[in-house]
């Protein structure tokens, strides 16, 4: 199924082509690739957005981010917004 636009106009992928990423995908557990899909929808989210999005505790949700993160499936990057808060994305290897 495919994502919303960026803001850049570049389109998510999802599932993933990459055979090297959807085996990653497929070593995580079912909170983390649920994340995953909810990224490949969306460009970007809080935590609190992928909270509210999945239905899942938010430490699920933050243990989901470090399993995403550690195996390179997830870059974050600090809010300009509000520093205090992280934005998440797929890689781009992880898109089209």
């Amino acid at each position: 199924m495919p994502a919303a636009a960026s803001d850049s106009d570049q389109t998510l992928v999802w599932p993933p082509t990459d055979s090297n990423v959807r085996e990653r995908l497929r070593e995580q557990p079912p909170s983390a690739k649920l994340v995953a899909i909810i990224l490949g929808q969306n460009t970007e989210m809080t935590q609190t957005e992928l909270v509210e999005e999945t239905l899942l505790p938010r430490r699920t949700v933050h243990h989901a981010l470090d399993k995403l993160e550690e195996h390179s499936l997830v870059q974050s990057r600090s809010s300009v917004v509000d520093a205090r808060k992280r934005i998440y994305s797929l890689r781009s290897e992880c898109g089209p």
